[in-house]
């Protein structure tokens, strides 16, 4: 299965004390053509000042959806921990009718200690928190069956991270898009154990698309990077903005980046 080329961006959700900061860096990706914009599902700050100004994510996510109109949304990506499963089915459900069908569900096993503890949720280990993330995938799965109305399509679901035993194993169970939050030079080894998880379940690896983020210090090196990424078989880029001033600059060259491989968009 090939997928086309996308850019994603991730408007972190931090360090902008007016929400209309990221009200007006959402429509700037839609205006001039960004694929995917992401938020993140933390409490506050991941880097900078600790304590700064942070924003929550599904409420957010329920702004965007109403706000925008060709671009897909989603977090990269919600912690399993925080709500329970058919709670986030249901809210993931109302999102997507809310963008008439433009809601992807990035979805991971939880790392903040500091989110935790402030807003009361028992941090466990890894591994605990990945079981917890294995029982709540399908519950989620089998609550959106149930739901009416029902989604408008069969949500996608995003899975973030890169643990060889437990992790790409629930992608390739449940997972439609793979974010590995990986580099080029740990790709390839993480692309292999996910096909041979693949092969245990019975499913083709090509079916799952592909996601990372990129970075530079320059433009140039950004679009390097992009390059190698797709010369992996990644389809999905995503460069990551902070508040308060959003700079868009990496996801234009992106865009601009994506029509040359590919005329028409996505």
């Amino acid at each position: 299965m090939a997928f086309p080329i996308r850019v994603g961006v991730q408007l972190q959700p931090q360090h902008s004390a007016q929400y209309s900061h990221i009200r007006d860096a959402v429509r700037r990706c839609e205006d001039f053509g960004v694929d995917v914009a992401f938020n993140w599902d933390h409490f506050f700050p991941l880097y900078g000042d600790p304590d700064g100004p942070h924003y929550e994510c599904w409420t957010m996510l329920g702004a965007w959806a109403e706000q925008t109109s060709r671009l897909e949304i989603g977090a990269l990506v919600t912690c399993n921990s925080y709500r329970n499963p058919e709670l986030l089915a249901d809210m993931a459900r109302t999102v997507d009718h809310i963008a008439d069908g433009r809601l992807i569900l990035g979805i991971g096993s939880g790392w903040k200690d500091k989110d935790y503890v402030e807003y009361g949720y028992e941090f466990g280990t890894a591994g605990s928190r990945l079981d917890d993330l294995a029982a709540g995938l399908p519950r989620i799965k089998s609550r959106l069956a149930k739901l009416n109305p029902p989604p408008t399509r069969d949500i996608p679901v995003l899975i973030g991270g890169q643990g060889e035993r437990k992790t790409l194993r629930l992608v390739a169970e449940y997972g439609d898009i793979w974010h590995g939050f990986t580099s080029l030079e740990t790709y390839p080894a993480k692309a292999e154990i996910l096909a041979r998880h693949c092969a245990d379940v019975g499913r083709d690896p090509a079916t799952i698309e592909r996601s990372a983020g990129v970075n530079g210090n320059s433009l140039d090196a950004l679009l390097a990077e992009a390059d190698a990424f797709v010369a992996l078989g990644v389809t999905m880029l995503t460069v990551g903005v902070n508040g308060p001033d959003y700079d868009l600059t990496q996801a234009e060259a992106l865009c601009r980046w994506r029509d040359r491989h590919q005329p028409n968009g996505s």
